[in-house]
């Protein structure tokens, strides 16, 4: 064991990047990926089959709080593993928290089956409470991987590994769509999670067989009260944004429901008790005194910015690929596949490059300036851009952003002692998670108020360059989209059709009612009134067909009025169609020139934060290996 060399460093604590192989580092390394690739997929895969989960146990009413349950016990959770692995050692940390998420997978796979009776209220509930459970082992995943870079690798060295957890990330996101989708639809929608069992499993044998217990040598008790007013802090929170953002309770006030009130009440009571609390314990759950270190306060006011950034820019850009681009729900995950390749290449090249120039700040400047530039660009998306300038948009956007998963890592932990590196580095990642429910929820707010004004003024737009009929037909659904009493715009959520598909589907209801009207075919009659393109007073014409259909002598009259009736629908269909991919472009846009904002703030917090060198590799003889209990 090596002595302490630091004022308040322990004197059990081992220097492991020092003192192990780098063979027994990299063969550590796999596991640590394997284990945060679970955490990561998990995010991406479960999403594209969530559509026939919900199909298949009843349960759209909970469809969101499969996903939402995820987020809160992970978010929550994360700055609690990061101190609980800083006293106990990241190895038992790791294995429990992969354990937990193991057992959580399994169990999801098992929602609904009959075994399980009635237990929670049915199959969806049952999956959204083995989700809360996954997330619980998620936490420690994704808490603890990070810190594990600074325990094995030297300063010089760590850049590059971080940025291959960056690339694990944006690896997930492309990976997760397309297998969910293959799973969902070849195999069963089960093995979405069960999936995670024999990468899990693996994961475990590598780190149990060959990670030491990567121990800080704190001796400390652990700070209960605090772990406990974190959750009371970030559960209600996160609760409330979600459910303001969503509309749950927009029939009681919306963001002003006494719900709502009471969860935000709850939350700042909590924070308050905690800061009491964290100000007064010797070994605190999120120590105060980081906050005087500039580079971890300026790292987190800039990370809780890029989380906020991040995740609006994926949301938000698949729904501009889906109501915009035309893109299906399902293919718009993988339609972000150039965003992600921008960000793999992001994350890797700065880690790479800050190793080897020994300094790290210029390129988080850099990449935020892009990132400004990305959602710059993105603002100017319109109805009409095409997908190959969309493409070079994502690109530059996730080129922007990549370096921030690496390096903000990397300043934390070169600014904080060695044993307070698990503690900084979850408490980063909180603030980053954060940012994004946060952000999420406004830009959610920003979305709703947007689009409903939007959809409102491009309707009348439509209404002044049509007349008659069709131009009161387009009146009346914006002011009904105004006054938010119609339901006559498409579900939000589907993807408009195209001027083609229209024409298509109007054709064939010409079609139909030629046939009508000269043979009084049932089953043309059967799919006129079905028709929701078709007006209601085309509709009535063809009420009182007769039999054999309209007498020869009334047929052109009546061709004349039903056939005018539908060329009215196509006009109103595709009118509606335009005016709401409009709508969201001019909204879509919108959000992004606020993102611009967020990357500014971002950038100058970074600014604030000290120019620190990269300590290089010392010369001369290696540390004398030590005895490292596995």
């Amino acid at each position: 064991m090596t002595a302490p060399t630091q004022p308040g460093e322990p004197a059990g604590r081992i220097d492991y990047a020092k003192t192990l192989d780098l063979p027994t580092k990299r063969l550590i390394l796999v596991g640590v990926l394997l284990g945060l690739f679970l955490s990561a997929l998990d995010q991406t895969i479960v999403s594209t089959a969530m559509p026939k989960i919900a199909q298949d146990l009843d349960g759209f009413s909970l469809y969101s709080w499969v996903t939402t349950a995820y987020l809160l016990t992970n978010t929550a959770l994360v700055p609690i593993y990061g101190k609980l692995s800083d006293l106990y050692g990241r190895k038992p940390i790791l294995m429990i928290g992969i354990v937990i998420f193991l057992i959580g997978s399994a169990l999801c796979g098992l929602a609904g089956e009959p075994f399980f009776g009635n237990l929670f209220g049915g199959g969806m509930m049952q999956l959204v409470v083995f989700r809360g459970l996954q997330g619980v082992g998620a936490a420690a995943l994704g808490a603890v991987a990070f810190a594990i870079i600074a325990d094995l690798f030297e300063p010089i060295d760590r850049p590059r590994y971080q940025g291959l957890f960056g690339a694990v990330f944006g690896l997930s996101s492309v990976i997760g769509p397309l297998l969910g989708g293959f799973l969902t639809d070849q195999v069963n929608w089960r093995w979405v999670f069960y999936v995670n069992l024999p990468i899990g499993l693996v994961a475990l044998a590598f780190i149990y067989s060959k990670m030491p217990r990567l121990a800080s040598g704190l001796q400390a008790k652990v700070d209960w009260l605090g772990a406990f007013l974190i959750l009371v802090f970030t559960v209600p929170l996160l609760l409330a944004l979600t459910w303001g953002a969503d509309g749950t309770y927009a029939a009681s006030g919306g963001w002003s429901s006494p719900t709502l009130l009471a969860l935000f009440g709850l939350s700042i009571a909590a924070l308050i008790a905690f800061l009491f609390v964290e100000s007064r314990h010797p070994s605190p759950i999120l120590p105060l005194s980081l906050f005087k270190n500039p580079t971890f306060a300026w790292g987190a006011v800039a990370r809780f910015m890029i989380g906020a950034g991040f995740l609006g820019a994926i949301l938000f850009l698949s729904l501009y690929l889906v109501q915009v681009q035309g893109v299906s729900a399902t293919a718009a995950g993988t339609a972000t596949i150039p965003l992600t390749m921008g960000l793999i290449i992001g994350a890797i090249g700065s880690g790479q490059l800050a190793s080897r120039v020994g300094r790290y700040k210029f390129l988080m400047l850099i990449g935020l300036m892009t990132s400004a530039l990305g959602f710059f660009v993105l603002s100017t998306l319109n109805a009409d851009s095409s997908y190959g300038s969309v493409i070079f948009r994502m690109v530059l956007l996730g080129l922007g952003l990549g370096p921030a998963l690496p390096l903000y890592t990397t300043a934390v932990q070169l600014a904080v002692k060695p044993w307070e590196i698990g503690v900084a580095t979850s408490a980063g990642q909180f603030f980053q998670q954060m940012g994004s429910t946060i952000g999420t929820a406004i830009f959610g707010a920003v979305l709703t108020a947007g689009l409903t004004a939007n959809l409102s003024t491009q309707f009348a737009a439509q209404a002044q360059a049509n007349t008659g009929n069709v131009a009161a037909r387009l009146t009346t659904i914006g002011e009904q989209v105004k006054n938010s009493t119609g339901t006559a715009t498409s579900e939000r959520n589907a993807a408009p059709q195209s001027p083609a598909q229209i024409k298509a589907s109007f054709d064939a209801l010409r079609t139909n009612v030629t046939k009508a009207i000269e043979t009084g075919d049932a089953a043309a009659i059967r799919a006129i009134q079905s028709s929701a393109a078709l007006p209601a007073e085309a509709k009535t014409q063809l009420t009182n067909v007769p039999a054999g259909g309209v007498p020869e002598q009334a047929r052109p009259a009546a061709l004349a009025g039903a056939l005018g009736g539908v060329n009215d629908g196509e006009k109103i269909a595709i009118a509606s169609a335009r005016a709401q991919k409009v709508a969201f472009a001019d909204t879509i846009s919108t959000i992004y020139r606020y993102a611009i904002g967020v990357a500014i703030i971002a950038f100058l917090a970074t600014l604030m934060m000290p120019n620190l060198v990269i300590p290089t590799r010392p010369k001369g003889e290696k540390a004398a290996p030590v005895h490292i209990e596995v």
